[in-house]
């Protein structure tokens, strides 16, 4: 370590020099100076004169004294010419060693005879009272060398004893005499020795203004020498700074000669004011350079003068310091010593700590933001005092800043509450409430007794800084020591550290300070507690002390030399060079009372005194309101002008008192605020009103009589400090007023306030007062305009710009005051931030940018840069980027220039300044600019660059290609020709258009004009996409799209794609017929999303169908059926996001994982936003809305329910209302309906035919099957409630259709299967309508119609599902009880068990069950309609027919010649079941039941219990039902040979032949039959033969052609075929049981049998495929489930809970066998849920591993232990990737259309953003391709490079945005089983070997 050494600023003589030291003083040389300018002659014969002297050449010419010889120190001069003269004395000062002291000469200037006055007597006189024996060794000399010889050499002497200082009257003398012989008393005003000639004479020939080594003081001198740190006190200009800089400049010269080559000591001073800085650095560099002068030559020297330049009028805060690195960290030995403030310092640290980890923490954070000061842009962002006052101040209530002074709560805040030593402990980085209020009143006197309020002021001050996110001085220091405790101190620490202005920085800021120095005797704190300039800081050395030595005990890190700890030592200066002794002396009477009262708030330091002595300052008293005004005194009457000079200056408390003080005397020279004067001086200071412009009143200023003795009148101090606690900042305030003078002081103020220190200085006799009635001083002093120039840069350099431009104007310099001007301008636009309007800050900013943008083009160049730079930072406040670009052009400042005309959006300019002055930008910065440029240029289509981008095609390619601009590269390719590449990079950008234009542009690719038309409907699909109207998507774009489409060579396009086209061609123009046929066409290629989407079109009209035809109602269910179908697949699919269809239809897309994008514009969207309340699992998106895979699933199914439901509501509401579902029988037997409004449909008997039954029949199934659909997707529909009652009235009128109500309407014997609705899964879905009725019948709910109802569902059953209709009819309610009409008297037996075993025929008494049934309901007249009992009584009939004729006790032949209806013979049970043949008696009593039956029905009375649909039992209907019955008696008749039944029949018929119908009846349909009968019966036999037996039949032939119906069939033995007279239709059969088979074999019955036997046989001989065919495009890879469009199955599973419930608890016979296999079904059902589910969520990785596992089984794949890791691991980590991929491509997505939409500031961070992620998406492309189940790499079978893939892809995937939680649980358990080492459990024990 480099100690300061002595003999560092001494030096040797040089030549021509001898052993006398010559100190030239300030004025000698500035005098020389001139010489040297004006007569190089004079100043050769001067520097030669000294020569002389140093060599001690003492002749009488040379040393003539000057003075008197009784005038004390002799003062000597030396002739020159004739006329001048060189003024010296021999001084006597201490050596070098410190242990002697020797004599001197000491120049005091070159003067002319003129000039040599008595102001000589006066110095002598006065350098006496330093003592006698000072005077002696002054007389004192040596003997000459030689004789006779006139050289004498100095003399020495031992160190002399301290002597007091002689007193003695003050000089009288001239202002001007004693400025000169203050100057010439003033020791630092001295250049040391001789070689300090040589360089002063060389400096003058260079016209280098260097600054030379002058003498200390021991004082001082100890100081430089301490070796220890040190803290040196002192007054205001006792020469603190002064020790500084010569200890730095010892240590450095020590290095320099040092002859050891040790390391470069590392010197930094540090002061909080920039000036003050800058100007020991001058002072340095000038001292070095005072020294580096000796050795130029003069041609040397003379190129120096050439460069020199004249100082700059410029604000130094603004001067970018481009010499010092931007880090800490960064600094070498060349930067050593380093002049910086506090925040240029702390700047530096910051940059080196702000790492991006410490970016991330709060800490962080407000460190980036407290660093951007130096930004023009975030200038107020820190709150200085300026900002406090006036942006903060004004916003405090008004009851908290009442009689408080801001400059001191801002003190209190910053150095009490957040910059204290306290305040490190604290969390928050400041006192609390309660610590603060409990601090020690003596120690912190300030706002004593107002602490509460203070404490209000701070956190009302704390908020508003925090919304406006502000920082201060002590946040960003504690923010630093934060991330300090946490870091190593970045960089070297240095070797000595040198503080000046310590009191001026807070505690917390001189700790960060000590962390720099390494050196704990390295320490340099200089200050004065009695002024602290700087607002915000409350300091004592006293607490810096503690403070300091408490943290090196405390902290050794920061001791890192290890060596032991020195305390200290601490020095006080206390002489006074700047004032003279009457000031100073007033001024330590200040000091006195503040230790007096309150020691603890100053450092107490021995009186300090001044180096002449000077009058007292004047106190003005006793001028009151009622003597005359003594303004006119000091200012001059009113009329006259007397103005004050450069040097004088008037302090005001405040800007209130200024401006009154103007209005009273305008004009009269500089007026400053006290605070507006620190830091300056002024040779006399006028303190206006001090005591009256006070907030402390007079009860407490009477403190201050304390100090006066024997005053008996003074208050108690001690009783209440805190009352007086405000006037020790009084008295502060006061010092610093008084010490800015250098000779005098007035003070002037009428207050009373003032008495108790006029009393307490005028006790002292410290100050003169002044009266009425006595001599007013003579204030003013006239100055030159030199004068007032020199002050006015004082002024300037301190910020003062106001009075600067005072002073301009006085010296008549008005580029000086525009210079002013302008930065004072600049102040008030700074200080209208926060405070103004807007618009009035910005145009303050404009106005001062604009005056210095004047002043740059009126000033030379070195300042011009200056101006300009100043101009741009205030064009960049106001918010004008294009002039700040301007300015900083012509500051030449072209990085900032092109930055802001960059932020200006500028690009053009931008261009040009990169291309112009590329070379004076930094690399970084013009790359960076470059990339901008060219991603505007690029990324704007329309927008033409000014210059070239790029040299070459391939550059700009790679370019587009590295930042992903895709349309600019598109747009290159196509200039190109390369047409297919850009129409793929237009699609790869989803931009259809242009990707269609361009294909249709290429000409040369055969794949073009396909890619074109996949394209068109691709957008097709995505914009018409499922319920989205053509008037919803009718743009500019669409008519584009479909004016591309009919560009398109058809002959080209596969026929699906020309039909597809075609369909969205017909949307968009509205055409929606040739959709139909469109759909059926889709429907049969298995196209049916296409299919679907016609129907939609087609079935969104509404379609009045109430008018159709059974024809064309046949055709419209038919096609809505499809519809239907399509919607309830769509439903019904577990999983639809993944199926290409669905994602078509609705264009959905996936976004990654299992997340969905719904875009807006869509149907499912608007679905969405209908029902947006009720969904919280969808969120919003720019772009539409965003959800899981299982929501959008939900949300498909939900809207396709009701779609489904509406639709089919709609057409079954229509259907209802429709006519054709029910004929008019009225209108078919009459051809007339009475009804005015009739329901039912109006078909002529011509009309109805075999086609009119099927279709009739059709419309019905077609309308279950609709009704189904809605069904199934609605479980939750009531099925006992609407749904049940809309069930029983379509399969009412499906009964009534296959059974009509009167025989010439057909039959089910006409019943066309092939014309049926989806055959036998039509019949599948009544089966399950009629057993699922069943279930839900409740008979006391439909009681009245129960007995029609449960025949017509028992017929039903047991024609559709003859072999389980037994077992689910026995199983429901109805068949356990009922009403007690239903129970039979005398056996009590429930009668429907009698019409089941009737339906059944599976029991001998079925017959007699069933004609027990009908006369239980003929005998108790149950409610029950007419043609339903027709129709049992016709069934019941012909089982009783079939089975007589099968006995053989009455036929041979069972069956042969037997003549019955075809569907009389359609139930094989009728067949083959064994039934008790002795039922005659029975049949009789049906017949007499039926006879009166027939007689209520021909008299109308007794039939209240019967009943029609839709009608009343009119005349013309009962005679239908009559007919009805006479046939059937008639076929009886025929068919049975029994006499007594045939008699019953003969009695009946002749009855009705007998009995004429009512008068008022319509011709009586049976008449013809009865007639027939009687008349084939009764006719006369022709002579020779019988009566006919066979008269029945003829009349039933005659009857039935007639009504145009044969539907008889006569069934004939095989045996008897040639001796049997044919009828009708003859049916020979050889086997009864094969004559429900044998009816097929007739074409005219061929289709007609519904018996589940007949339909199995149907389906043995049918081969086409019944089911319907399943949609392709509705389903994935997955093995397809049973049919969909049967709904069987999946209605079974929709069955309401409830009814199964009543099922079970009700079914009394079910078995425990029948439970235990429910529960199975109902598990195994669960199970298979749970494993669609499953495979639901993991499609994904299902479908990848279906692609791995197919490419296992190719020949060439070798099995082994690369084929698990291929089929285990690698499907998630695929899966992995591919979500990755989609996030990366959704993050690209989203910054896409970002280039036009964010601002041009935004395009670097966004082109970085661009750049980065193409380049990630690039790299997961590639690992796609390399790690797909079909890359070549698995051929390899290569382990280790899958390992290194997985690696990538790991490392791919922490880089993609976005949320990727997602995925960890499958990439590690790709990871673990792919790359992680295998860890085995324990290892294997080796076998032993075997005993051989």
């Amino acid at each position: 370590m480099v100690q300061p050494i002595k003999a560092a600023l001494y030096f040797d003589n040089a030549d021509g020099f001898g052993e006398w030291q010559v100190l030239i003083s300030t004025e000698a040389y500035r005098i020389l100076r001139e010489f040297r300018r004006a007569d190089v002659k004079i100043f050769k014969i001067i520097v030669k004169k000294i020569k002389q002297l140093s060599n001690g050449h003492l002749s009488d010419d040379n040393h003539k004294q000057l003075d008197e010889p009784d005038a004390g120190i002799p003062i000597y001069d030396a002739k020159i010419t004739s006329d001048l003269r060189l003024v010296y004395q021999i001084d006597c000062i201490p050596g070098q060693d410190g242990q002697s002291e020797r004599q001197v000469i000491k120049v005091y200037g070159i003067y002319t005879h003129a000039q040599l006055g008595r102001i000589w007597d006066a110095l002598g006189s006065y350098l006496a009272r330093k003592g006698r024996e000072y005077r002696r060794r002054c007389i004192f000399r040596n003997q000459p060398v030689l004789s006779n010889d006139s050289v004498i050499l100095p003399a020495s002497f031992p160190p002399a004893e301290p002597e007091s200082e002689c007193s003695g009257s003050p000089l009288d003398l001239s202002d001007k005499d004693m400025d000169h012989v203050e100057r010439s008393c003033v020791v630092s005003d001295y250049v040391v020795g001789s070689p300090p000639l040589l360089t002063f004479a060389k400096g003058l020939i260079a016209n280098q203004d260097v600054q030379h080594v002058f003498i200390l003081t021991p004082q001082e001198q100890k100081i430089v020498e301490c070796t220890t740190s040190c803290y040196v006190l002192g007054r205001s200009g006792t020469g603190k700074s002064t020790t500084i800089l010569f200890k730095i400049l010892s240590i450095q010269r020590a290095w320099e000669m040092s002859a050891i080559d040790i390391p470069k000591p590392r010197q930094i001073f540090v002061t909080k004011y920039r000036m003050l800085a800058m100007k020991m650095e001058k002072y340095f560099t000038k001292l070095l350079e005072s020294l580096a002068l000796a050795g130029y030559t003069l041609e040397e020297l003379a190129k120096m003068k050439a460069h020199s330049v004249q100082e700059s009028l410029v604000d130094l805060d603004d001067l970018p310091n481009s010499q010092i690195p931007m880090k800490y960290s960064e600094l070498e030995d060349k930067h050593f010593p380093l002049f910086v403030t506090f925040d240029q310092l702390a700047k530096m640290v910051v940059a080196d700590i702000l790492s991006e980890d410490v970016l991330k923490t709060s800490e962080g954070v407000r460190l980036g933001l407290f660093f951007n000061v130096g930004d023009a842009e975030v200038h107020d962002c820190f709150v200085t005092y300026d900002v406090f006052a006036n942006q903060y101040w004004p916003h405090f209530p008004r009851n908290l800043t009442k009689n408080l002074n801001p400059w001191l709560v801002f003190s209190e805040l910053m150095g009490i509450i957040k910059g204290s030593e306290h305040a490190l402990t604290c969390l928050e980085g400041f006192l609390d409430r309660s610590n603060y209020l409990h601090l020690s009143h003596r120690s912190y006197p300030n706002f004593a007794n107002q602490r509460g309020i203070l404490y209000d002021v701070f956190e009302y001050y704390t908020k508003i800084k925090r919304q406006r996110r502000h920082h201060d001085v002590a946040d960003r220091t504690h923010a630093i020591l934060k991330v300090l405790q946490s870091q190593r101190f970045p960089g070297q620490q240095i070797d000595y550290l040198y503080v000046d202005d310590a009191q001026d920085i807070l505690l917390i800021d001189a700790f960060f300070l000590r962390q720099f120095c390494r050196n704990p005797d390295g320490l340099f704190w200089a200050g004065d507690t009695a002024q602290t300039i700087s607002a915000g800081s409350s300091f004592r050395f006293d607490y810096l002390k503690t403070f300091l030595y408490s943290a090196e005990q405390k902290n050794t890190s920061i001791n890192s030399t290890g060596a032991c700890l020195h305390q200290p030592t601490t020095f006080q200066l206390t002489v006074n060079y700047r004032s003279q002794g009457g000031i100073v002396h007033c001024a330590h009477s200040v000091i006195e009372l503040i230790t007096k009262f309150w020691p603890n708030t100053i450092d107490i330091l021995q009186p300090e005194k001044g180096l002449v002595v000077g009058p007292k300052p004047i106190f003005f008293t006793g001028w009151g309101n009622d003597t005359i005004r003594y303004e006119q005194f000091l200012f001059g009457a009113s009329g006259s002008h007397i103005e004050f000079g450069a040097q004088q200056c008037i302090l005001v408390r405040d800007d209130a008192a200024r401006q009154k003080l103007r209005d009273q005397v305008g004009e009269i020279g500089l007026i400053l605020t006290l605070h507006e004067s620190k830091g300056l001086q002024f040779n006399d200071v006028l303190l206006y009103n001090f005591f009256e412009d006070s907030v402390i009143d007079l009860s407490q200023w009477r403190i201050v009589l304390n100090g006066v003795e024997g005053q008996g009148h003074a208050p108690n101090f001690d009783r209440d400090e805190a009352r007086y606690a405000g006037v020790c900042s009084e008295l502060k305030l006061l010092y610093m007023g008084i010490t800015r003078a250098r000779k005098n002081v007035w003070i002037v103020d009428k207050s009373r306030k003032s008495d108790p220190m006029r009393i307490f200085w005028t006790s002292r006799n410290q100050v003169q007062n002044c009266t009425p009635g006595t001599d007013v001083p003579h204030l003013a002093v006239s100055s030159t305009p030199e004068e007032w120039a020199s002050f006015g840069r004082s002024l300037f350099s301190h910020k003062r710009y106001s009075q600067a431009i005072r002073c301009f104007e006085r010296a008549n310099l008005p580029r000086e005051v525009k210079i002013c001007e302008a930065y004072q301008l600049r102040e008030v636009a700074r200080s209208s931030v926060g405070v103004t309007l807007l618009d009035d800050q910005t145009r303050a900013f404009n106005v001062a940018a604009d005056a210095f943008t004047d002043c740059g083009a009126t000033t030379t160049e070195i300042q011009k840069l200056q101006y300009y730079r100043n101009s741009a930072d205030c064009y960049v406040q106001a918010g004008d980027d294009h002039k700040a670009a301007e300015a900083y052009l012509n500051a030449q400042e072209f990085e900032q220039a092109v930055k802001r005309y960059h932020k200006a959006g500028r690009f053009d300019k931008t261009l040009h300044v990169l291309h112009d002055h590329g070379m004076n930008i930094p690399e970084e910065t013009a790359t960076e600019l470059w990339t901008v440029c060219r991603l505007f240029y690029c990324s704007r289509n329309n927008t033409r660059a000014p210059l070239p981008l790029f040299s070459t095609f391939d550059e700009e390619l790679e370019f587009l290609e590295d930042y992903d601009l895709d349309y600019a590269r598109a747009s290159l390719l196509e200039s190109h020709s390369r047409y297919y590449e850009a129409a793929e990079l237009h699609l790869s950008e989803n931009r259809p258009l242009e990707a269609v234009q361009a294909f249709i542009k290429d000409d040369s690719n055969v794949d073009s004009t396909i890619r074109a038309a996949d394209t068109i409907l691709e957008y097709f699909w995505c914009k018409c996409s499922f319920r989205i109207t053509a008037e919803s998507v009718s743009d500019e774009t669409m008519r584009h799209f479909i004016a591309l489409s009919n560009q398109l060579e058809t002959n080209k396009l596969m026929p699906a794609t020309r039909d597809q086209i075609s369909m969205f061609q017909n949307i968009l123009r509205g055409n929606h017929e040739p959709l139909r046929n469109l759909a059926l066409d889709f429907h049969e290629h298995d196209n049916q999303p296409a299919a679907l989407l016609c129907l939609d079109h087609i079935f969104s009209r509404t379609t009045d169908i109430r008018t159709f035809a059974v024809d064309e109602m046949q055709r419209f269910l038919q096609q809505f059926h499809a519809y239907a179908r399509l919607l309830y697949m769509v439903l019904t699919i577990p999983d639809p996001m993944e199926y290409r269809g669905i994602q078509k239809l609705f264009p959905i897309v996936r976004l990654s994982g299992d997340e969905f994008f719904i875009p807006v514009g869509t149907f499912l969207h608007k679905y969405v936003t209908e029902i947006r309340r009720g969904i919280t699992s969808v969120s919003k998106h720019p772009s539409g809305y965003t959800a899981f895979r299982r929501e959008v699933t939900q949300l498909l199914q939900q809207s396709f329910r009701t779609i489904l439901k509406d639709k089919v509501s709609e057409i079954d509401a229509m259907c209802c209302k429709s006519p054709i579902f029910s004929q008019c029988l009225q209108f078919l037997i009459s051809g007339v309906c009475l009804k005015g409004n009739c329901r039912q449909e109006h078909v002529a008997v011509s009309k109805s035919d075999r086609r009119c039954y099927n279709n009739r029949v059709a419309i019905h199934i077609w309308q279950i099957l609709i009704l189904q659909f809605m069904y199934s997707a609605h479980p939750e529909i009531d099925r006992r409630d609407r749904c049940a009652w809309r069930m029983k009235d379509c399969l009412d009128h499906l009964y009534e259709a296959i059974n009509p109500p009167f025989f010439i309407q057909g039959s089910s014997a006409d019943l066309d299967m092939d014309l049926m609705p989806l055959r036998l899964n039509g019949v599948k879905v009544v089966k399950l309508w009629i057993r699922e009725f069943f279930y839900s019948l409740d008979l006391f709910d439909t009681q009245a119609e129960f007995l029609t109802t449960l025949m017509r569902m028992i017929s039903l059953s047991f024609a559709f599902d003859g072999d389980n209709a037994p077992a689910y009819i026995s199983r429901a309610k109805c068949t356990f009880s009922g009403p007690f009409e239903f129970f039979r008297k005398g056996d009590d037996r429930y009668m429907i068990h009698d019409l089941l075993d009737s339906y059944q025929g599976t029991t001998c008494s079925s017959i007699l069950s069933g004609i027990m049934y009908l006369l239980h309901v003929l005998d108790n007249r149950l409610y029950v309609n007419l043609s339903v009992l027709c129709d049992c009584i016709e069934d019941i009939c012909s089982t009783f027919v079939i089975k007589y004729r099968m006995d053989p006790e009455f036929n041979q032949l069972p069956l042969h010649d037997v003549v019955l209806p075809c569907h009389w013979l359609l139930f094989p049970h009728k067949f083959t079941a064994e039934k008790e043949n002795n039922k005659l008696p029975l049949m009789d009593k049906l017949l007499d039941e039926m006879a009166w039956l027939v007689e209520a029905l021909r008299v109308g009375a007794g039939i209240d219990f019967l009943w029609l649909n839709h009608t009343r039992i009119t005349p013309i209907l009962r005679s239908v039902f009559i007919s009805r019955i006479c046939r059937v008696l008639c076929l009886i008749a025929h068919n049975i040979s029994n006499r007594p039944t045939r008699d019953k029949v003969d009695e009946i018929i002749l009855s009705l032949h007998t009995n004429n119908p009512p008068s008022n009846w319509h011709p009586a349909s049976y008449r013809n039959l009865v007639d027939d009968v009687v008349r084939y019966k009764y006719m006369t036999p022709l002579p020779g033969r019988a009566p006919p037996s066979d008269s029945y039949l003829r009349a039933l032939l005659d009857f039935d052609d007639n009504q145009g119906v044969n539907n008889l069939v006569h069934l004939v033995h095989k045996t008897m075929n040639q001796h049997t007279r044919a009828y009708t239709v003859r049916l020979v059969y050889e086997k009864i049981i094969e004559i429900p088979n044998l009816l097929l074999s007739y074409a005219v019955i061929a289709q007609s049998t519904l018996s589940v036997k007949i339909l199995a046989f149907i389906m043995q001989h049918d081969k086409k495929e019944i089911a319907e065919p399943q949609p392709q495009e509705f389903e994935g890879e997955e093995e397809r489930d049973e049919d969909i469009t049967a709904n069987a199955g999946d209605a079974l599973k929709t069955l309401d809970r409830r009814h199964l419930i009543l099922m079970s608890c009700s079914l009394q016979r079910t078995t425990v066998e029948e439970e235990e296999a429910a529960c199975k079904i109902q598990n195994a059902y669960r199970r298979y849920v749970r494993r669609r589910s499953s495979r639901a969520v993991n499609a994904e990785i299902d479908a990848i591993f279906m692609t791995c596992l197919k490419e296992t089984q190719s020949s060439e794949w070798r099995p082994g232990y690369y084929s698990l890791i291929f089929l285990g691991p690698l499907p998630h980590l695929l899966a992995c990737l591919e979500r990755g991929i989609v996030l990366t491509h959704a993050a690209k997505a989203k910054t896409k259309g970002l280039f036009n939409m964010k601002s041009h500031e935004e395009l670097k961070e966004l082109g970085k953003q661009r750049f980065e992620i193409a380049a990630l998406l690039r790299t997961g492309l590639r690992l796609r391709k390399q790690l797909e189940p079909s890359s070549p790499a698995h051929r390899a079978r290569d382990i280790e490079a899958l390992k290194s893939g997985v690696l990538e892809v790991k490392e791919f995937l922490q880089r993609v945005p976005g949320n990727t939680r997602d995925m960890q649980s499958d990439f590690q358990m790709a990871y673990k089983g792919i790359v992680a080492k295998k860890v085995r459990a324990g290892k294997q024990k080796e076998r032993p070997a075997l005993n051989v």
